[in-house]
C-alpha cells in the first residue's frame, strides 16, 4: 500500500457539445396550412424554426399552442414555427381528424401530419408536448418539453436573431403560413349542450368563442351570445336560481349568463393558468384556474371538471370561493379517497343524487364520485389502453370520451368521442353497450322528451336520436398507445432529468427546493426502487428483473427566476412536465435514461 499523495490531476476542459444537424421533415399524413405545397428543412433556412411535437387530445399541447401565440405573431419575419402532430390515440391518426383540429384549436402556422411518428423518432422525442429549436443555419439549439418554456424561448430567439442577423445567416420575410378556407355553418366545433326551460337548447360553440341559442327543434339559431368575451367555452350548468355557469376554458375561468337579461359575469379564476405553487383554495376570483372544462351542480356547489391540472374543483356561489375537491395534479388512474385519486384530463360530469359520474378522457375511463368522496372506475384501466369492446365493464374499453349524461333508469350515456359512438354503462348489470355509431366526435349530449340530443362536435351540429331499446352490435377492437420502448439493463438505473435554466435566469430556492420529481410505474412491481417524490432532479431507480416490460410515469418541475440581484421581485417561471416512458427490461439495454425538460443532454 502506497500512502503518499498522487500528483493532482489537471480537470479536463470543458468539451464542446457537437452541433447536431436537424433531421429532415417526414410524415406520410403531409402537410397542412401550406396551400398544398410540400416543404422541406431547406424552406426554413434561415429562420428560426420551432419544431412543436403536439397531439390534439392532449390539454398541455394546447396550453403550449397558446404560450406561442405572441412570439409567433412578434417574430413573424424570422421565426417559423411548425407542428408536427403526433398521435398517441388511434383516431388522431386520422388525417380529417388533424385537419379538423387544426381548426379547431385555430393553429396558425404549418402542421406536418406524421401518424407513423417518423419525425417524432427522428428527434427522440419521449413526451407531448416537446419544442425542439432550430437555428437558421440548420443546426438543433434547444429542446423543451412540457409546459411554462414561453420566456426562455423568447430570450433564446432573441439571442438567434441578433447572432444570425450579426453573421448574415438571417432571412426576413413572409413564413410558408397559407390559412384554408372558411366554411360557413352556424356551429363550429360545438362543446357542450343544456336544456333551457324555454325548451330551447343552449351550445357552446366553441371555435367561435360564443354560446349560441338554438330553437327547440336544435337547429334554428334564436340569438348568439358572449361575443368577445368567452374564449373556447366548454361545458354548461344551470343553478338553482336559472342562471347557466360556464365553464371558459382558455380565459381559465368560470362565468355565469343570467338568460333572461343576457349579463354575463365571471364568477372564478382570474384569466390565468394555474401552476404548481398557486394557491387551491380561497376568494373564487382570486384564486387561478387551468382549462375548466366541464360543471355541474351537485351537493349544493359547482363540481369543476379540472382539464389542465387533472383535478375536479369546486365553487360555492354563497360564499364566493373555490377549492380543490379530488385529485392530486399527478395525471393517471388511481382510486381511493379524493385527496389521493389520479385523474388524467377530466373532461364531462353529470351528477345524480348519490354519484358524480366523470368521463376521464386520456385515461379512456368512465369514472365517478360518491357523496363520501371517494372515487371510483367504472371502465378504464389506465393512459395507454383503449379501444372499443362492449360486455363486462371490467374488460370494456373507450377510446378518449368527453362527455357523460345521466340517464333516468340510472345507467349513463358516454360520449365516446374518438370512436365516434354514443355507448351506455349499467352499474346494475356492470356492462357496457353502444348505443349508437356513426357520429363525428361526440362530445356531449343531453335529454330532451326521452330522446337524447348529441353534441356531434365536428360535425359541427346537434343530432338528436330516440334511445334505442336493443344495443348496437360492434366489432370488438383493442389498442395501445404505440411508441418505441426504451431498451433498459436490470437493475440499477440512472434516471436524469436535464434541466438547464435558460439565459439570465437561474432556480428559484428563495423559498427551498425549487425542482420536484415523482416516479411512479406500471406495473408498480417494475420498480423495487426509486419511486416516490423528491426535490433532486435525478434518481436512482432500482428495476425488477422478474418483469420484462412496463411504463415508467414520471412528473419533473423546475422553477426559475431573473437572475438579477438589483431586483427584489424578479419574474419567476414555473416549468413541467409528466413523461410515460415505455421501457423493456433487457440485458443489453441502457443504464441511463436521459429525459430532457429544458436545454440539450450533454
Amino acid at each position: 500500500m502506497n500512502d503518499a499523495a498522487p500528483a493532482p490531476t489537471p480537470a479536463p476542459a470543458p468539451r464542446k457539445r457537437a452541433r447536431v444537424r436537424a433531421p429532415e421533415l417526414i410524415g406520410k399524413g403531409g402537410w397542412i396550412n401550406t396551400g398544398g405545397k410540400d416543404l422541406k428543412l431547406a424552406d426554413f433556412r434561415g429562420r428560426t424554426l420551432i419544431l412543436d411535437f403536439w397531439t390534439f387530445c392532449c390539454v398541455n399541447c394546447l396550453h403550449v399552442l397558446d404560450e406561442l401565440r405572441e412570439l409567433e405573431e412578434k417574430h413573424r419575419d424570422t421565426l417559423v414555427i411548425v407542428g408536427v402532430h403526433s398521435p398517441k390515440f388511434v383516431h388522431e391518426a386520422e388525417h380529417q381528424a388533424v385537419v379538423d383540429a387544426v381548426e379547431r384549436y385555430e393553429v396558425h402556422h404549418p402542421v406536418l401530419d406524421d401518424p407513423e411518428l417518423a419525425t417524432w423518432k427522428q428527434y427522440a422525442v419521449r413526451a407531448w408536448p416537446t419544442l425542439v429549436v432550430i437555428d437558421p443555419e440548420g443546426y438543433v439549439v434547444a429542446q423543451h418539453a412540457g409546459e411554462g418554456h414561453a420566456n426562455a424561448i423568447r430570450t433564446l430567439v432573441e439571442e438567434l436573431e441578433a447572432e444570425h442577423g450579426a453573421k448574415g445567416t438571417l432571412r426576413r420575410g413572409d413564413g410558408p403560413y397559407v390559412a384554408p378556407e372558411p366554411v360557413a355553418t352556424d356551429l363550429r366545433f360545438p362543446g357542450k349542450a343544456i336544456l333551457l326551460p324555454s325548451g330551447n337548447l343552449l351550445v357552446s360553440d366553441t371555435t367561435r368563442h360564443q354560446l349560441v341559442e338554438l330553437a327547440a327543434d336544435g337547429e334554428t339559431v334564436v340569438r348568439r351570445i358572449g361575443e368577445g368575451v368567452f374564449r373556447e367555452p366548454q361545458g354548461l350548468a344551470a343553478l338553482p336560481d336559472g342562471r347557466i355557469v360556464v365553464a371558459d376554458t382558455v380565459n381559465h375561468s368560470l362565468r355565469v349568463l343570467d338568460p333572461v337579461t343576457g349579463t354575463i359575469e365571471r364568477v372564478a379564476g382570474t384569466g390565468r393558468q394555474w401552476w404548481q405553487g398557486s394557491a387551491t383554495s380561497g376568494p373564487a376570483l382570486e384564486v387561478d384556474l387551468s382549462s375548466p372544462w366541464d360543471v355541474a351542480w351537485w351537493q349544493g356547489r359547482v363540481w369543476i371538471a379540472m382539464a389542465g391540472v387533472h383535478q375536479l374543483w369546486t365553487y360555492d356561489p354563497e360564499s364566493g370561493t373555490v377549492e380543490v375537491a379530488a385529485g392530486t395534479t399527478n395525471e393517471g388512474l388511481v382510486d381511493g379517497p379524493a385527496a389521493e385519486a389520479w385523474f388524467a384530463q377530466p373532461s364531462g360530469l353529470s351528477a345524480t343524487e348519490d354519484r358524480l359520474w366523470i368521463a376521464d378522457a386520456e385515461t379512456s375511463a368512465l369514472r365517478w364520485i360518491d357523496r363520501d368522496g371517494h372515487v371510483h372506475t367504472a371502465v378504464g384501466t389506465g393512459l395507454f389502453d383503449f379501444g372499443h369492446r362492449d360486455g363486462d365493464a371490467g374488460q370494456a374499453l373507450l377510446q378518449h370520451p368527453l362527455g357523460v349524461t345521466a340517464l333516468p333508469d340510472g345507467s349513463v350515456a358516454v360520449s365516446d368521442t374518438y370512436n365516434h359512438a354514443l355507448r351506455r354503462y349499467d352499474p346494475a348489470t356492470g356492462e357496457v353497450t353502444t348505443l349508437a355509431t356513426d357520429l363525428r366526435e361526440p362530445s356531449g349530449a343531453v335529454l330532451v322528451d326521452g330522446d337524447i340530443v348529441v353534441v356531434e362536435s365536428a360535425r359541427h351540429r346537434l343530432t338528436r336520436l330516440r334511445l334505442p331499446e336493443e344495443a348496437v352490435q360492434v366489432d370488438a377492437v383493442a389498442h395501445r398507445t404505440r411508441r418505441e420502448a426504451t431498451e433498459v439493463a436490470p437493475g440499477r438505473l440512472r434516471l436524469d432529468v436535464v434541466f438547464r435554466a435558460p439565459t439570465g435566469q437561474k432556480l428559484d430556492d428563495r423559498y427551498g427546493p425549487s425542482t420536484r420529481l415523482l416516479v411512479s410505474s406500471t406495473p408498480p412491481e417494475l420498480l423495487l426502487g426509486g419511486e416516490g417524490t423528491g426535490t433532486d432532479l435525478f434518481r436512482e431507480l432500482d428495476l425488477n428483473p422478474e418483469v420484462t416490460e412496463g411504463v415508467l410515469h414520471v412528473s419533473a418541475m423546475a422553477a426559475s427566476c431573473d437572475d438579477d440581484p438589483s431586483n427584489e421581485y424578479p419574474a419567476c417561471h414555473v416549468h413541467q412536465q409528466d413523461w410515460g416512458v415505455p421501457v423493456k427490461v433487457t440485458e443489453t439495454g441502457v443504464t441511463r435514461l436521459p429525459l430532457i425538460l429544458a436545454g440539450l443532454d450533454a
